[in-house]
């Protein structure tokens, strides 16, 4: 498998940003591909060859996405285009796949695919590359059943280096029990279950994903958007008595420690589209009483799973009046919700930071 790398790794220096679509370069790097004697016995590339042959009478990688969609084997392979994941070009991985909970599975079914990387060339190295959307790939589509990659120990080594650093320095002492006692098993375990739920939650509702994602797709709706699964699947954890009890109690724990803590140290000073939901998150509990700032530290409030709750409602009261209203006027009264709860400035044009988190970022050098 190493020589397998070491070839995509030379062979996608070749590739230049702006000819990812041009049927001459597509066509070189097909014949380039099927030249290796290392990569042109690989299935997976010789799929993608013969897209990229004709890619300009079809814009579809159809064989390389049934290849991975019906897991063949345990490789991803393609010419990828993601603004958020830049380092993506051509590139491959392979993967085992992590176990799972048989009521998350049938109770909760998405195209979800929590892995863990075993070999990948150097696109898939940069930390920020956690997931694998199929809109990723140049084709940028995305279509019913096509699975959804996360590189669950990606999840876990930024949680061990991050996460918990902020747990244990912003929070009151056993805000987290569960979380502050896991080993890295178990972080592995919720973040597996996390995303199973978080993609779930994704294609619920009356505004589901992707069927209303141009009207979520501005950064504040994306952070709304993100903040709505999240918070539906930590609603899940504390009410489905069919899951395990630790299981669920850890895994709300982790998804709220990320969603309030991690996200908003990360998006200093320029908030990206979770940062701005952890915003939201963290103003809308203050106001409702979820969260208490005490003595420079976070103190969960007792009825904090039931602001969540009301948190969820009042974004579904929004969003279930896309049966009565224009897709436009639903899409401004998200805003509205959103920028009551959030920084914006209006000179910048963007969204800022909060100072709490600012300040705590500077002490811990993170």
């Amino acid at each position: 498998m190493n020589d397998v790398i070491d070839a995509v790794n030379v062979l996608r220096g070749s590739v230049r940003r702006d000819q990812r679509r041009d049927e001459a370069s597509l066509k070189r790097l097909a014949r380039g591909l099927l030249a290796s004697p290392v990569l042109r016995k690989v299935p997976i590339v010789q799929v993608f060859a013969e897209d990229v042959l004709t890619f300009a009478e079809d814009p579809r990688l159809l064989r390389t996405k049934a290849h991975i969609n019906t897991r063949v084997d345990n490789h991803i392979f393609s010419l990828f285009d993601a603004s958020y994941f830049p380092t993506l070009s051509l590139d491959f991985l392979s993967y085992r796949t992590s176990p799972t909970d048989t009521h998350l599975d049938t109770g909760y079914p998405s195209p979800t695919m929590p892995v863990t990387i075993e070999r990948m060339s150097k696109g898939f190295e940069a930390r920020p590359v956690v997931a694998l959307f199929p809109e990723n790939h140049i084709d940028g589509r995305q279509e019913s059943g096509d699975l959804v990659f996360y590189f669950i120990d990606k999840f876990v080594e930024r949680h061990l280096r991050l996460t918990r650093l902020l747990v244990h320095n912003v929070m009151a002492e056993g805000s987290f029990p569960l979380v502050e006692a896991a080993g890295p098993e178990d972080i592995a375990q919720a973040s597996s279950w996390w995303v199973r739920l978080h993609e779930y939650h994704h294609r619920q509702g009356d505004m589901p994903i992707p069927g209303f994602l141009p009207v979520k797709k501005l950064k504040p709706l994306a952070g709304l958007e993100e903040l709505r699964v999240d918070v539906s699947a930590m609603l899940a954890c504390l009410h489905d008595s069919a899951l395990p009890e630790r299981g669920a109690r850890l895994t709300y724990e982790y998804v709220l420690s990320e969603r309030l803590l991690r996200y908003a140290v990360e998006g200093i000073p320029r908030p990206n589209y979770d940062a701005v939901a952890s915003q939201l998150l963290f103003n809308y509990l203050i106001a409702a009483d979820g969260i208490r700032l005490h003595n420079g530290l976070i103190h969960l409030r007792p009825g904090l799973p039931a602001v969540l709750a009301e948190f969820l409602g009042e974004i579904q009261a929004i969003e279930g009046r896309i049966h009565s209203e224009p897709a436009e006027q639903v899409q401004e009264r998200l805003l509205r919700f959103t920028n009551q709860y959030t920084d914006y400035d209006e000179k910048a044009k963007d969204y800022q930071h909060i100072l709490f988190f600012a300040e705590a970022k500077r002490k811990l050098g993170v």
